[in-house]
């Protein structure tokens, strides 16, 4: 019974995984970010080539 309390196996695995998940959260934000700037910066460009 003491060997079973004192295991904590699974609770290391469960902090990895809220790890993991809050750095998969954290990465797709920043590359919607970046992705959205990346489209403005490429429409900008498309009508400056356009209109010259």
């Amino acid at each position: 019974m003491r060997k079973f309390l004192k295991n904590t196996k699974g609770a290391t695995a469960i902090e990895y995984g809220l790890i993991a998940a809050l750095i998969a959260v954290a990465a797709i934000t920043a590359m919607t970010s970046v992705g959205t700037n990346l489209k403005s910066t490429f429409n900008k460009v498309a009508s400056n080539i356009q209109t010259n």
